[in-house]
C-alpha cells in the first residue's frame, strides 16, 4: 500500500500522510483603519509571491494560537493580542521543496495588532501590506481564506455598529442626567 501511495505521489505531485491533511496554524492580523473600518495585513509567500496570512507548522511546547502569533512576529514583525479560539480553518495545497504538494488544513486565529516592529526575522523575504476587508478577500487565492476574511469583516462591522449605538445611548443618557436638577430647569 505504501508503494502505491508513493507512486500516486510521484505521478500526481500530491502527497499525504495517513490520508489526512497536514495541519498548520495562522493568524488573521487586523487593526482599525483611519475611518474605523477593519483592515487586514497580508504578506507574500516566499516562493510564489501570492498574498497570504502569516502561517506555519504547529510548534512543540506552544499552543496553536501561540505558534500562530510567533509566525506573525517572524514573517511580518507583528505584535498584538491573539485570540485563543480559532476563527475557522481553510484548506490549500502547499508546494514542498521537492516540488510535491501536500494538502494542508490551516487553523486561523485573530490577531489584534498593536504594532509592527522595525525589524523582524523574515523582513527581507516577504512583502506586507494593509488591505481593506474586501481588497484582502479579493487578493488571496484560497476561497476558504477569503470567506474567513469576509466573516471577520462582517463581525467587525457588527461590533462597530453596536459600539456606535451603545455610545449614542450613553450620550443621550448622560445628557438627560446632566439636565436633571440643573438650576432654572424643570425636572
Amino acid at each position: 500500500m505504501k508503494s502505491l501511495r508513493a507512486l500516486a505521489s510521484v505521478l500526481t505531485g500530491w502527497s499525504e500522510r495517513n490520508g489526512e491533511p497536514r495541519r498548520q496554524v495562522a493568524v488573521l492580523p487586523v487593526r482599525p483603519g483611519p475611518d474605523g473600518s477593519l483592515q487586514v495585513m497580508l504578506i507574500t509567500s516566499r516562493e510564489t509571491r501570492r498574498w497570504v496570512v502569516p502561517k506555519g507548522w504547529p510548534m512543540k511546547g506552544l499552543k496553536n494560537y501561540e505558534a500562530a502569533a510567533r509566525e506573525a512576529y517572524e514573517e511580518a514583525g507583528l505584535i498584538g493580542r491573539v485570540g485563543r479560539r480559532a476563527l475557522g480553518s481553510y484548506f490549500y495545497h502547499k508546494r514542498l521543496k521537492s516540488r510535491d504538494t501536500v494538502l494542508c488544513q490551516v487553523q486561523v486565529f485573530r490577531l489584534d495588532v498593536r504594532k509592527q516592529l522595525k525589524t523582524w526575522p523574515e523582513q527581507q523575504e516577504r512583502e506586507g501590506r494593509w488591505f481593506s476587508v474586501p481588497e484582502a478577500a479579493e487578493a488571496v487565492t484560497e476561497a476558504g481564506l477569503a470567506a474567513l476574511i469576509r466573516a471577520a469583516g462582517a463581525e467587525g462591522a457588527k461590533a462597530r455598529k453596536a459600539k456606535a449605538k451603545d455610545g449614542a445611548s450613553k450620550g443621550a443618557a448622560g445628557k438627560a442626567a446632566s439636565t436633571k436638577g440643573a438650576p432654572g430647569r424643570a425636572p
